[in-house]
């Protein structure tokens, strides 16, 4: 018996018949596109009815400004800086201009008074003083910045001292402008003001000072804030005549300034005020005899406040054309907080300062 379900011829697949249907449909397809007809041509793109315009305005460039750190325009500032002898006997009082100042060094001088030097570059007033002379250590603290010093005279071994450095000196004594002259509300030798914007004017040709001393974008950012033990109070003495003091005042965010224990105020009537104060322990040098010569090449003690905080340093100077340079005690630049700065130079062995919790 023939066995059925062997012998039964299979069936083909349903796919062979879809693939021959495709076989037959794409060459006939492909025949069409030889009929020799012409091609119909595509419509013209549509031109937009307005054109995308973009209306980002790329930001000025900007740079920190040398000697306060705060954020100014790239091409702004271009001025030289102007380093000056300060008076700071009772007589001098208020001086002129000093508020503005970007950064301020206090210094022992004979008798057990001090004096300052005062450097401005972000804030030029129209007239600065009392101006007096020179003394030894100035060449050295006025060298990093460049620029103008500004005196009154002194020695002549202190003047040929500043002739040796690279600022350019101009002198009360030799004046022959007008850019001195006396004022006739203060008594002589108290009385030496500084045509001030009008020397920056005439010296633009001379190089803005480089920046002196590391920033924090804010005062919060500030190594002395950051790191730093919270204070109220910093009080130096140079002597007993001279024993300035700076209290922190939280709503105006500076420390404000008193001398003597009476608050030290500027010509507006404003009470002096800084952003950081540094005090740095200084040697003295006798060898000018009566006249101290505070040594500003070596190193020493420091402490630096900002923001209602003080935080321990060691300030350093390599040499006279060298910056101040502030580390803490992990061996970290110190960053201040941008703004003005004052730096009491307190003698070692013979003044003193307490940060006052």
């Amino acid at each position: 018996m023939k066995n059925f379900l062997t012998s039964r011829r299979p069936a083909r697949p349903r796919r062979r018949t879809a693939a021959w249907i495709v076989a037959a449909v794409v060459p006939a397809v492909l025949l069409s596109g030889c009929t020799g007809a012409d091609p119909v041509p595509t419509g013209s793109p549509t031109s937009s009815s307005s054109t995308w315009e973009s209306t980002y305005v790329a930001p000025a460039a900007t740079k920190l400004s040398a000697l306060r750190g705060v954020t100014v325009p790239a091409d702004s500032l271009m001025n030289p800086a102007l380093s000056a002898k300060i008076d700071n006997h009772e007589a001098a009082r208020p001086q002129i201009g000093l508020e503005r100042a970007d950064i301020v060094f206090e210094e022992l001088v004979e008798g057990g008074l001090t004096r300052y030097l005062g450097v401005w570059q972000s804030d030029i007033p129209d007239t600065l003083g009392p101006v007096r002379s020179i003394r030894p250590m100035d060449p050295d603290i006025m060298t990093p910045f460049g620029g103008i010093a500004a005196y009154s005279g002194g020695q002549q071994q202190f003047l040929d001292m500043m002739q040796a450095t690279p600022l350019l000196s101009v002198i009360f004594d030799y004046d022959t402008t007008g850019l001195f002259s006396r004022s006739s509300d203060r008594s002589a030798p108290h009385n030496v003001i500084l045509q001030s914007a009008r020397v920056i004017s005439e010296h633009s040709d001379l190089a803005p000072p480089a920046q002196q001393f590391a920033y924090a974008p804010t005062v919060a950012a500030s190594s002395a804030v950051i790191d730093g033990t919270p204070i109220s109070a910093i009080n130096a003495r140079f002597s007993n005549s001279r024993f300035p003091s700076w209290a922190w005042n939280a709503e105006a965010q500076s420390y404000l300034r008193s001398q003597e224990g009476s608050a030290d105020f500027d010509s507006n009537g404003t009470q002096l005020r800084s952003t950081n104060v540094v005090v740095m322990r200084v040697d003295i040098d006798d060898t000018f005899g009566a006249v101290p010569k505070t040594t500003m090449v070596g190193s020493g003690d420091a402490s630096v406040s900002t923001g209602g905080k003080a935080i321990h340093a060691t300030w350093s100077k390599a040499s006279q054309a060298d910056s101040v340079r502030l580390i803490d005690d992990k061996g970290v630049t110190i960053r201040l907080a941008p703004g003005n700065t004052w730096i009491e130079l307190v003698p070692n062995g013979r003044g003193s300062f307490e940060l006052v919790p």
